[in-house]
């Protein structure tokens, strides 16, 4: 907790057995209240092994509902417990949990409501393994995005984010897609509502037990980032209203 506000951590697995403790044991509980665990029908006793380490908040998926479907699980658990600020945490140890005090207090002192980790900061992406057409691939879908959407970030595609609860009152995360785009798509979601992001820099890991989706399924996320940001542009201009970007209220 800081300055009375709750901190809980959220994390999307999927069979993230082999590396879910490691991840854990670097969360840092002198400000972290609460852990939850979404487990997203996984075939590794990732949820079982959840509960042995210790994680008070452990959810199971009937049936894999895909990624975006996950943090909808997560983020709607979060705020049913009370928390003022929700990590997104990847339980696959590709972003160390060290990063946590300064995302949280970043938000906890007001300086700004979000928080993302970005990998390109720095040199922290090709330093880590991040595969170079991955890299190529990165740079062009921000620089594709920043200019239709008009904002100057780093990157829009990291899964280490940070949030104060008050930006779920404004946008409406259900909306959006429970494939991996939903990232995209809530990001917009913030801009369209007028949020500023921070950014930090966060040291990456590619290794084999670090998830990652395919080749194809990359084709299919960076289609969905550029109508994503099409949809955002003819939204702002009233030409043609998505309702993902309808705010709250």
């Amino acid at each position: 907790m800081i300055d009375n506000k709750k901190v809980v951590v959220v994390m999307p697995a999927y069979n993230a057995s082999l590396t879910l403790k490691k991840t854990y044991d670097e969360i840092p509980f002198d400000v972290v209240d609460d852990v939850i665990l979404v487990d997203d029908c996984s075939n590794d006793g990732t949820a079982k092994l959840a509960e042995e380490i210790g994680i008070k908040h452990v959810l199971q998926h009937d049936s894999n509902k895909g990624y975006g479907g996950n943090q909808k699980t997560c983020y709607t658990k979060a705020l049913e417990i009370g928390a003022d600020i929700i990590i997104m945490v990847h339980p696959d140890y590709q972003y160390t949990p060290k990063l946590i005090h300064s995302m949280a207090y970043t938000i906890a002192n007001d300086v700004y409501p979000v928080v993302l980790a970005s990998r390109i900061l720095g040199k922290g992406a090709l330093k880590g393994g991040m595969p170079m057409i991955k890299y190529i691939a990165n740079r062009l879908l921000t620089f594709f995005q920043n200019v239709l959407i008009n904002q100057k970030l780093s990157e829009y595609h990291t899964g280490y984010r940070a949030f104060s609860k008050e930006v779920f009152a404004k946008i409406d995360i259900l909306k959006n897609s429970d494939d991996f785009i939903f990232d995209n798509q809530m990001l917009c979601q913030l801009f369209m509502a007028d949020y500023e992001l921070a950014e930090i820099t966060c040291p990456t890991k590619y290794f084999d037990e670090a998830s990652s989706i395919n080749f194809a399924r990359s084709c299919t996320y960076g289609l969905g980032v550029i109508k994503t940001s099409l949809l955002y542009r003819l939204h702002k201009w009233g030409i043609y209203k998505s309702k993902i970007f309808d705010l709250k209220g």
